[in-house]
């Protein structure tokens, strides 16, 4: 720890805003990763105990099971179910609606992380640049004794901030990664869940009707 505060010290002033898009980022990787952690369910489990639901004719059983899921997969097939004894159109678009909801807040923020890569990096390259141009602006005006001295100074600030700017892209980069096919995961299995929910409901509206009606 006393070495990267050394390292920090030494990259100068073009350390801080390098340091300020890091913590940013971790931030963002922290807050994502347990939103998408907390949104997360199985979903082949899931659908087979719609499927049983359904199948039995238990809509209310059904809708009580995605309200204790608490998951937005959950709450956008409770949505069609509540719509059960409805057509199949506002079944669809009461899962549309509740989806409309729930796939911006899945996917909020997680992008924001490439941008804050690209700022560490080039934060990182600025303070390269300053930290040379002080090297060698110092040089100029120094004796002979210690330009030797001046120039190994600023050039230790320039990939100083080299290293921690490329860093800190790195984590953003790895953390955007790694959230975004989590993210993908989710939307997908949104997309394949509502399906095959709407289908079980079209094909057993016999079923579903009349438990429907007695939910209603």
């Amino acid at each position: 720890m006393s070495t990267i505060f050394k390292h920090f010290e030494e990259g100068g002033f073009g350390m801080y805003p390098i340091l300020f898009w890091q913590v940013i980022a971790i931030g963002v990787i922290i807050e994502r990763s347990i939103y998408l952690y907390k949104s997360s369910i199985n979903k082949d489990v899931f659908l087979a105990t719609m499927q049983k639901c359904i199948l039995a004719g238990d809509v209310g059983r059904a809708i009580k099971l995605c309200s204790a899921a608490n998951a937005p997969l959950a709450r956008i097939v409770k949505a069609g179910l509540m719509r059960v004894n409805r057509p199949d159109n506002e079944v669809q678009a009461a899962m549309d609606e509740s989806a409309l909801r729930e796939l911006p807040k899945i996917e909020h923020r997680t992008g924001y992380l490439a941008l804050l890569a690209n700022l560490a990096m080039l934060s990182g390259l600025f303070g390269t640049v300053t930290g040379l141009i002080g090297a060698f602006g110092a040089v100029a005006n120094a004796d002979a004794a210690s330009k030797a001295t001046m120039l190994a100074k600023g050039i230790s600030e320039a990939m100083n901030c080299t290293a921690f700017g490329l860093l800190a892209a790195i984590i953003a980069l790895i953390g955007f990664a790694l959230l975004n096919g989590k993210t993908q995961g989710l939307v997908d299995d949104i997309n394949g869940a509502t399906v095959e929910v709407m289908n079980l409901v079209v094909n057993n509206r016999s079923k579903v009707n009349v438990s429907g009606l007695q939910q209603g």
